[in-house]
């Protein structure tokens, strides 16, 4: 805005920009009438003595238009004079459209701020090094504890205290003794234990004369 003075009378001009303003309004609740053609004509010579290129866009299922000027002067002049009017026994009410600003006529990715995947990525991380496997833990002293052990024989592994039971290994006897190797020479001297029959179970007869 800019304000100017000129000789005594102090005349000011002001100069405003109508770019940022809305060039476009929006008639609500318009009559059903007005889709079907009845009352068109009247209605757009109702705009058109603002701005003659003025172009109209009718929503039926909304019942609205859209009424969309040269520029933004004639949309607010339109909207100040016809706002509130009377039109085919109905109050008129124009607002102004909102210009919606995309800024790019594309669709632009995502900025990269936090596009985390979820699957592990195709290749490892810039300093990423495999870890080694621990070695494992073997308790030589059970082992060996347990090597010496007889059949009968038991081994403490946890002692028993106030609050919690003692842990105790047991060596099962061996019903028919351990068996010989393969390659030992006397192994046909002693038998072998035979092992159980499966018994296979008897098909029930077939009767031809019985349909299935």
């Amino acid at each position: 805005m800019q304000q100017a003075g000129s000789g005594a009378e102090g005349e000011a001009t002001v100069d405003v920009k109508f770019t940022d303003l809305p060039n476009a309004l929006i008639a609500c609740k318009a009559p059903e009438d007005l889709f079907e053609g009845v009352l068109k004509a009247s209605f757009e010579s109702l705009f058109r003595s603002f701005d003659p290129q003025v172009q109209f866009q009718y929503f039926k299922s909304f019942r609205r238009v859209r009424i969309s000027f040269s520029d933004a002067l004639a949309a607010a002049e339109a909207r100040l004079r016809l706002h509130k009017t009377d039109f085919n026994g109905r109050e008129m009410r124009l607002y102004f459209a909102q210009s919606v600003h995309i800024g790019s006529p594309r669709l632009e990715p995502p900025k990269p701020d936090k596009q985390f995947l979820i699957s592990p990525p195709a290749s490892p991380p810039v300093g990423w090094e495999q870890s080694q496997d621990p070695t494992p833990v073997i308790n030589y002293d059970l082992l060996c504890a347990i090597s010496k052990l007889g059949p009968g024989e038991k081994y403490e592994i946890h002692t028993a205290t106030p609050t919690t039971p003692s842990v105790v290994v047991h060596v099962c006897d061996d019903v028919h003794g351990p068996g010989p190797a393969p390659g030992d020479s006397d192994q046909d001297d002693e038998p072998r234990p035979l092992r159980p029959k499966i018994i296979q179970t008897r098909r029930p007869d077939y009767t031809p004369g019985v349909e299935q």
